[in-house]
């Protein structure tokens, strides 16, 4: 099994979990060399659900804060092993998962092992399974198992922010467009109804939809709605029957659940229309003083986030909720994966600073 240095600096805990490669549904190794690393922590309580992984520290502090990362990357396009590059003078870890999310993760268990007496008590969470549907996350299934492990007065999630505070985050959800026709040979086409030429129209008004800009407490949210996938056809002299286009709307947390789906109904009104994931958004959750006296104490402007993130499962819960880690989001899923060594660095000071501030 791989193991991990806790006691080695946030950059080389970086390159060694990304070295692990850990793909959506093959977390457990890094898992396993998490869970072996942080039992040997006696300041930590430590459960395991799965690859999930959760150490608290019980110091009796009036207040706790949530500090959570997943595991889990998206698939590796031979972007790993890890390597070290410059770029215009400044060093980088290039590789998958070194801007989502694994440059967080190590800042988080650097700190979890030399934290012994924060200022907070503190729950980290190391979790499976972010990057595909929500409903097998790891924090959807430890919220089943054990929703007490989720209390907090306030929540940072390490996804990428260029070292910056994000403010919550939007929605998301997913949905397959269908149209329907009948099939005939491609000499005949005048005997069938051709299904994917009756797509026309959805494709028509994705590239007319205009998204919103929308402000929430002070943040200004970007929405979008498009297509991500279209499937249809048989064979290469038959007229298809079918039609699917699957489209991803990305919502401001202004809207709830029912409404983003109202908005997509309508959006595609005469078209069948089948919803295949939601999950709502976060508000900004600067509003709690614990949130405030992070982002003043990591000196950062806050800002909206764009893309869906664990945020929303804390707030859901109400758990006020920001995103703080190393790595440009732009670059997050990108084969060019890198992050700047001088963010890892400024963000395990941030959160190191206002983890022992008294």
């Amino acid at each position: 099994m791989p193991r991990l240095d806790l006691t080695a600096s946030a950059a080389d805990l970086t390159r060694a979990i990304c070295d692990i490669p850990s793909v959506s549904d093959d977390e457990t190794a890094l898992a396993d060399a998490i869970f072996d690393a942080v039992s040997a922590l006696p300041h930590l309580e430590v459960h395991r659900d799965g690859d999930t992984i959760v150490a608290r520290t019980n110091l009796g502090r009036a207040q706790r804060v949530a500090i959570a990362g997943h595991l889990d990357t998206v698939p590796i396009n031979d972007n790993l092993p890890t390597r070290d590059i410059d770029v215009d003078g400044e060093a980088f870890l290039w590789g998958r998962g070194t801007v989502d999310m694994k440059a967080g993760v190590a800042v988080q268990l650097k700190l979890a092992a030399e934290l012994v007496s924060p200022r907070v008590d503190l729950t980290w969470l190391w979790y499976d399974h972010e990057e595909v549907e929500a409903s097998r996350s790891g924090l959807t299934r430890l919220a089943q198992t054990r929703p007490d492990l989720f209390a907090a007065d306030f929540a940072i999630l390490g996804e990428p922010s260029g070292g910056e505070v994000e403010g919550g985050c939007n929605g998301t959800l997913r949905a397959i467009v269908r149209t329907r026709g009948a099939r005939a040979h491609s000499a005949r086409s005048w005997m069938g109804q051709n299904a994917i030429h009756a797509a026309a129209p959805i494709l028509a008004r994705l590239a007319d939809y205009r998204a919103a800009e929308v402000p929430v407490e002070g943040l200004v949210y970007r929405e979008g709605l498009n297509a991500v996938r279209i499937s249809g056809g048989v064979a290469g002299n038959v007229i298809p029957d079918l039609c699917e286009i699957e489209v991803n709307y990305r919502f401001a947390p202004s809207r709830d659940a029912a409404e983003a789906e109202r908005h997509v109904r309508e959006v595609f009104e005469g078209f069948e229309v089948e919803i295949t994931d939601l999950a709502e958004g976060a508000r900004p959750g600067l509003d709690a003083a614990l949130a405030q006296e992070f982002v003043a104490a990591v000196g950062a402007v806050p800002r909206a986030k764009y893309g869906w993130t664990d945020v929303a499962r804390f707030s859901a819960l109400g758990v006020p909720a920001v995103n703080y880690g190393p790595g440009d989001p732009m670059l997050a899923h990108h084969d060019q994966e890198r992050v700047p060594v001088a963010e890892i660095v400024a963000v395990e000071r941030g959160l190191r600073a206002w983890l022992t501030s008294h």
